[in-house]
């Protein structure tokens, strides 16, 4: 069965077209749109800007399996009987996808690429074996990798965290995954290392010492920026927020919890964030905002694109399909000077129901169009200007007189209070126009 099976994994994506760019007017459900990767907008190429990226987990790992049933797509290497056999056929595969879809990076997690491991001994040779592999396919292919990460989180041993673990032997074992896989990404050339602790935060409070693992996970982090100097890794050391799921609190839960953890441990010069939309709207937030406020707090890392079921309030990974939404988002981006390291990473699966090749290769063309199709948007309303013009406007009484002392420190309190005296005054308030912005927004999206 195994070789049989090792022939199917090899022929899964082959028999796919090959994606192109054809114009908004094909009929072709395998070509792009939009997505044309040497169009020009604002300076740089569509592949540039956009930096796409297809992640190894959701595409390449999951079974299609929820709580209430088993998994139902039966990919080839995930019925191979010997599990390395399985991995290299897995990581075969997903280069055979990247290709036919021509994006420029991919993105995983260590076990995501290796055969199951149990000892730490294991876990070292069989990642090196692993990486060893993607070494030749990314030299033969021309792929490059947005960022790497350790999964710290699926392993039972991690069900009461990983650096915020009461058990420090757990702990440790996670700084063991976290050095391989750091070192792995630094190999591989990889421009980000992200780690999202998907169990550093609590169900119960009965049983938790907060502040302790506060500590625990601000120190673990000193030691992987310490790390990161140390093997002369240039990429960005990225934290990825989320409120909760599978935790009831999660302690990196929003771009601004973040911001205030990385204060308190003296580690806001050196880690950013890596924003996920689906996670934003978990927290009540919208994606825009925690992009803004990533920006306006200078931890702008890197995106993972998907989406929420509005229904269901919880991590359902889709892949995007708000137009509105996304195109403010590039907006931000552009209007920042773009992505730098980051990329834009489909974090997202297909439906349970969707279980062919074909469904998984669709729903990336579909959400790279969006994508290209939101970055022409982004550009038009820039060079439009009437959105920035207005903000601008809004804010201009800070530019100068009491504003601008205020802001400079070079009034105290009774200074300012007596200004507004001086004037004897009612100030009025000015219209904030926002159903004339949004009507300005619905004319530029299309």
């Amino acid at each position: 069965m195994t070789k049989h099976l090792d022939s199917a994994s090899r022929e899964y994506f082959k028999s796919l077209p090959q994606a192109r760019y054809e114009g908004q007017d094909s009929t072709n459900d395998f070509a792009y749109r939009y997505y044309d990767k040497n169009r020009m907008v604002m300076g740089k190429s569509m592949e540039e800007q956009l930096r796409l990226s297809v992640c190894f987990w959701h595409t390449f790992c999951w079974d299609g399996s929820d709580v209430f049933g088993a998994g139902g797509f039966h990919r080839p290497w995930h019925q191979m009987d010997d599990p390395k056999d399985a991995a290299a056929a897995k990581r075969e595969a997903a280069f055979d996808l990247f290709s036919i879809l021509d994006l420029p990076f991919y993105s995983f997690h260590d076990v995501d690429v290796m055969a199951p491991a149990e000892t730490a001994q294991e876990h070292v040779t069989y990642l090196n074996e692993a990486v060893e592999h993607l070494e030749g396919l990314m030299a033969s292919s021309g792929q490059k990798l947005l960022w790497g990460t350790a999964n710290n989180f699926s392993h039972p041993r991690y069900m009461a965290g990983a650096s915020t673990n009461p058990n420090p032997d757990i702990a440790a074992f996670a700084a063991l995954q976290v050095r391989e896989a750091l070192n792995a990404t630094h190999r591989l050339g990889g421009s980000n290392y992200v780690l999202w602790g998907g169990r550093e935060g609590y169900d119960t409070i009965l049983n938790t010492k907060i502040g302790q693992e506060l500590d625990q996970l601000g120190r673990f982090l000193s030691l992987v920026v310490e790390h990161k100097h140390k093997i002369g890794f240039t990429g960005d050391i990225l934290i990825e927020p989320k409120p909760h799921e599978p935790t009831k609190h999660q302690y990196d839960s929003t771009v601004q919890t973040v911001h205030a953890f990385l204060q308190r441990y003296g580690l806001e010069r050196e880690v950013r964030v890596n924003i996920e939309a689906n996670h934003a709207t978990l927290a009540g937030l919208s994606f825009e905002h925690e992009v803004d406020m990533a920006f306006a707090l200078d931890l702008f890392g890197s995106l993972d694109l998907n989406r929420g079921d509005p229904q269901n309030g919880w991590d359902t990974d889709q892949f995007p399909n708000d137009l509105r939404e996304v195109t403010l988002v590039l907006k931000s981006i552009l209007s920042a000077g773009g992505l730098r390291n980051g990329g834009l990473n489909f974090d997202a699966k297909v439906r349970r129901q969707s279980i062919t090749a074909e469904d998984v290769a669709q729903a990336h063309i579909g959400a790279v169009d969006l994508m290209a199709r939101a970055l022409l948007n982004a550009e038009a309303m820039i060079q439009d200007g009437r959105l920035d013009q207005f903000r601008e406007q809004r804010y201009a009484g800070w530019q100068g007189g009491i504003g601008a002392k205020m802001l400079a420190g070079e009034v105290n309190l009774d200074a300012v209070a007596d200004f507004a005296l001086s004037s004897n005054h009612a100030p009025n308030p000015v219209s904030g126009r926002q159903e004339w912005l949004e009507n300005v927004v619905t004319q530029l999206v299309r």
